[in-house]
């Protein structure tokens, strides 16, 4: 028996600052929403500590992340979650991630994808009826749903920056094992 599929409960997810700034984990989850595999949200703030984090900590020049941010504001413009702010103070999250739990909530999101599971933890995300996941769990449930809509995209996202599918894997093994993992073992393929 197959494991139950998260977007079947799952059609809008959040996502946190720290998948945004992995940009390989960005661009996967970005082209599979291309292809409504799911409804991607963030906010103004969490792009703003996407901007921060890739300028101050990785180097990466203002004008990129200006034009990250007008790529996503022209590709996805229905991502973009406002009006929340009046949510934060009934958050019961980690502090610095209240923002991103009272974004969720205003949406109506039902899943906040992030690498800081212990800032969600279960009781400020029960009562709001979201869970809080890992991108690798998200990827997963993904792959399970459409395989070959996966495949699809992962191929042509290595084709896209010059890498081969197995290339490509290696690289997002780095950010989203599990993931790999089960795509590499349900494929046939060998890191």
């Amino acid at each position: 028996m197959s494991q139950p599929s998260l977007l079947s409960d799952l059609p809008l997810a959040l996502l946190d600052a720290n998948v945004l700034v992995q940009a390989s984990v960005r661009d996967t989850l970005l082209r599979l929403a291309e292809y409504a595999a799911y409804r991607p949200l963030w906010s103004i703030d969490i792009i703003n500590e996407v901007k921060r984090t890739l300028e101050s900590k990785l180097g990466i020049a203002a004008e990129r992340t200006v034009w990250l941010e007008t790529q996503l504001r022209e590709h996805f413009p229905e991502a973009w979650v406002e009006d929340y702010a009046h949510l934060i103070p009934l958050m019961q999250n980690d502090r610095k991630d209240r923002h991103v739990l009272a974004a969720a909530v205003h949406a109506k999101a039902t899943v906040v994808v992030t690498y800081n599971l212990r800032d969600f933890p279960v009781h400020s995300t029960m009562p709001w009826r979201l869970t809080a996941v890992g991108p690798s769990r998200l990827l997963k449930s993904l792959y399970r749903d459409q395989p070959a809509l996966m495949l699809d995209v992962l191929e042509n996202q290595a084709t896209d920056i010059g890498r081969t599918l197995h290339e490509q894997l290696r690289v997002l093994h780095q950010a989203v094992p599990r993931f790999v993992q089960e795509v590499c073992q349900k494929e046939g393929i060998v890191l």
